[in-house]
């Protein structure tokens, strides 16, 4: 498979009660073809999040957003545009970032920018820290190919953003 120029092809997920931002890299062909966040059905966000906050696992886009407007979460990927090859976050070059000026003033996020493993971790310290001087916090990814992380260990993990 071959690099190939992709475009984040959804924007940001967010409304003015959002407290929490979470952002990953840039998403993946499942999740462009679907056009929200977290697409594909093996990657356990969805599952994190509701477990988190004890909601119902969301079975549609439509329940996804619910949810996030219920747990006040922001979404959105640090990449804008790049090269990759299909879904492969460590394949990524060419890098265009997106831009968070938006949400940022939209919402009372603050300091809560949470980045979804550390390819998002280390795509934010190069473009976007310097820009809006806000130090992320670095979570496992929620991905499959982070296999190692049980289900379990996530949801003990991630369980920072409620604080």
């Amino acid at each position: 498979m071959e690099l190939e120029k992709a475009d984040h092809t959804f924007g940001p997920f967010y409304d003015s009660s959002s407290r929490i931002l979470i952002l990953g890299s840039f998403p993946s062909v499942k999740s462009r073809e679907q056009g929200f966040y977290y697409g594909h059905p093996s990657n356990r966000f969805w599952k994190v999040i509701s477990a988190i906050f004890e909601k119902e696992d969301p079975h549609d886009i439509d329940e996804k957003k619910a949810l996030l407007t219920d747990c006040h979460i922001a979404l959105y990927d640090v990449i804008d545009s790049c090269r990759i090859k299909g879904s492969s976050d460590s394949s990524i070059t060419d890098v265009n970032v997106t831009d968070l000026s938006l949400i940022l003033k939209a919402a009372d996020i603050g300091e809560r920018i949470f980045v979804n493993g550390k390819t998002a971790y280390n795509l934010y310290m190069k473009y976007q820290y310097p820009v809006y001087g806000i130090e992320p916090v670095c979570l496992p990814s929620t991905s499959s190919a982070n296999a190692r992380w049980r289900l379990d260990d996530l949801v003990r993990d991630w369980k920072i953003i409620r604080q």
